[in-house]
């Protein structure tokens, strides 16, 4: 395959153009080498719901849309979504406990930036807000997740939509890494201490989204196997394709999920 067909296959099958010689995930993640990367992939499913939501809005609105990013981090949000052909119509706000002052990317492009506690009701963020809340990788670090989720429930406007991320097991693995391992733990005293505190299954953690009144839409998996001696595999798109596709039909065997879910509109009126 010659590179110009292969930048059209690449252009095919993600929401903005990657180079096919180039040198991090999708073209705009130094984090990883891997064009595809896999453990990357979940941003690119991000930025496909934040494309569909932006183009829904300004076709009805005619508006920005306002998208909160929970857990900020260094911005990796902000390197999918601005690759996007609706970037212009997507303002960024975010949220961490601390923000980095050094190392957040493109710290002029975010409308505002929080320092808060998802698990402290996020009080220094209005309510009611945003059109689009992302919580990536942070709510299998706090003891309190129901809380966690209804600060995310809280900034959302009524309608709005709610992509969250965590780490899974199996069923019934998740227990064992929820119960069993604290335990081994505890009786190992040079056991090092984990920063996940939380252990869901996708069954588990939906139904801990569903408690918090969200109405699930989509639940997508990611990565049933990756890494290793399967690494190099994760430079060709059909790789990649083969692991979305798996991740759809078989969400509750792999590694990590994103949960879509909706704010109802009828929340508008018990507010």
């Amino acid at each position: 395959m010659n590179s110009s067909t292969q930048q059209g296959l690449y252009c095919d099958i993600l929401p903005f153009s990657v180079s096919p010689d180039a040198e991090m995930a999708y073209g705009c993640d130094p984090r990883r080498k891997e064009i595809f990367s896999l453990r990357q992939s979940r941003y690119v499913g991000l930025a496909e719901t934040v494309q569909k939501i932006a183009e829904q809005e300004k076709a009805t609105k005619q508006q920005p849309i306002k998208l909160l990013d929970v857990g900020v981090g260094t911005g990796v949000t902000m390197r999918y979504v601005q690759r996007l052909p609706c970037t212009e119509a997507v303002e960024l706000h975010g949220s961490d406990l601390t923000i980095r002052e050094v190392g957040l990317y493109c710290p002029d492009r975010w409308a505002s930036l929080h320092e808060g506690d998802i698990t402290q009701g996020l009080p220094e963020i209005e309510g009611n807000q945003f059109d689009l809340a992302v919580c990536e990788q942070v709510l299998e670090h706090v003891h309190d997740v129901d809380r966690g989720l209804a600060s995310l429930y809280r900034v959302l406007k009524p309608g709005g939509t709610l992509v969250v991320g965590v780490p899974i097991f199996p069923p019934g693995i998740n227990l064992v890494r929820k119960h069993v391992i604290p335990l081994i733990d505890r009786l190992n005293p040079w056991a090092k201490q984990r920063g996940h505190v939380q252990a869901f299954s996708l069954a588990s953690f939906s139904k801990e989204v569903a408690a918090a009144g969200f109405e699930i839409t989509e639940a997508r998996g990611y990565r049933i196997v990756s890494g290793g001696v399967l690494k190099p595999l994760e430079n060709q798109a059909w790789w990649y394709q083969l692991n979305r596709w798996l991740g759809s039909k078989a969400a509750k065997f792999c590694i990590e999920t994103q949960i879509i879910a909706r704010k109802p509109v009828a929340a508008e009126q018990a507010a």
